[in-house]
């Protein structure tokens, strides 16, 4: 990958971090419920990360080829989790979902730990 598809891949995943972490902190008030909440189930009402997954897919234009193999690219050491099977196009779209996923995930627990740390007492 180059220098500057690895920058606009930073941008993009520091971006939807930063959205991700915000949305879940009003939504539960606060970084500690947020991160119980994530931590407990990414998918669970209110947190939604694959819905959110999918919506910044669309925001940053990346919802097709291209963009899952931009996405895939950066994410190329990463382990596999199971796809479902369809056209290549989809399936790679999936897997470049799943893995950005994944890493958003790790991300937002990691600042949500941070947020929580410098809450005034």
């Amino acid at each position: 990958m180059e220098l500057y598809q690895q920058q606009q891949f930073g941008f993009f995943l520091e971006t939807a971090t930063e959205r991700f972490v915000t949305r879940l902190e009003e939504r539960f008030r606060g970084p500690d419920k947020a991160l119980e909440s994530v931590q407990q189930d990414p998918e669970a009402d209110g947190v939604w990360l694959r819905q959110f997954t999918d919506a910044v897919f669309d925001d940053f234009l990346l919802n097709n080829l291209e963009g899952a193999c931009f996405v895939l690219q950066a994410l190329a050491k990463r382990r596999v989790t199971d796809v479902e099977a369809g056209t290549v196009e989809s399936a790679l779209i999936a897997l470049a979902k799943i893995l950005f996923a994944e890493l958003l995930l790790q991300k937002t627990v990691e600042t949500l730990e941070q947020h929580s740390g410098y809450q005034p007492v």
